[in-house]
């Protein structure tokens, strides 16, 4: 189902009933993770930044399936890992987002562009803090990621691991590993309402102590 929506994607952007050119054909392979015709196609000399019906480069394609291997081809031909569809995606901020480890590190080790944001202005690591991926929140840590940045609701990625989480103990951890990052645990949402206040009023107890433990106020 996938496939095929990629592909009526590309034949909407090129005319019904045009020839699928091997540019688009890449990312269709790309979307099945099919590695064997994503190698054959970059030999060929595919164009690696052509883009689907959604704006998806095939990188972006094999990320969001979290396709390890179609996006390792990729990023060693070079693929952009900056390059964002129509919903601001890009393959750093998919994978950060979704929790895809192994394609988040081979797009960190393509040295990214930090400063470009996902539809809610938020890097990365926001997203990643809020749905619990505490090992893709360390990777992200040990990288030039803001700890501090500031989305266009108002929360930093602190603020999101405790208004959006459940307190548990990956989320806990979460906390614990930002502090130690350097985040700021006095930034306050648009409000006026600060991290150790949001964790007092949903009766978080011992995220209230990590943050009452770095100075929160």
């Amino acid at each position: 189902m996938a496939v095929t929506m990629v592909l009526i994607g590309l034949a909407t952007s090129h005319g019904r009933g045009e020839t699928i050119s091997d540019d688009q054909r890449l990312v269709l392979a790309a979307d099945e993770n099919d590695t064997a015709t994503v190698q054959r196609l970059l030999k060929a000399g595919a164009n690696i930044h052509v883009r689907d019906g959604q704006g998806r480069t095939a990188l972006l394609a094999a990320t969001s399936h979290n396709h390890v291997e179609s996006a390792r081809l990729l990023i060693e031909a070079g693929a952009d890992v900056n390059a964002q569809d129509k919903k601001l995606d890009s393959p750093l901020l998919l994978s950060g987002a979704s929790g895809y480890l192994e394609i988040l590190t081979l797009a960190l080790r393509a040295k990214p562009n930090f400063k470009i944001y996902n539809r809610f202005g938020g890097t990365a690591l926001i997203p990643a803090c809020e749905r619990g991926h505490v090992e893709v929140v360390r990777a992200l840590l040990n990288s030039d990621v803001d700890v501090n940045h500031v989305n266009n609701l108002g929360w930093t990625a602190l603020l999101e691991a405790i208004i959006l989480s459940d307190g548990g103990p990956r989320h806990q951890e979460i906390v614990r590993m930002l502090v130690a990052a350097g985040a700021s645990v006095n930034i306050p949402d648009h409000e006026g309402v600060t991290p150790l206040q949001h964790a007092r009023q949903k009766g978080y107890r011992k995220i209230v102590g990590t943050l009452e433990a770095a100075g929160a106020r």
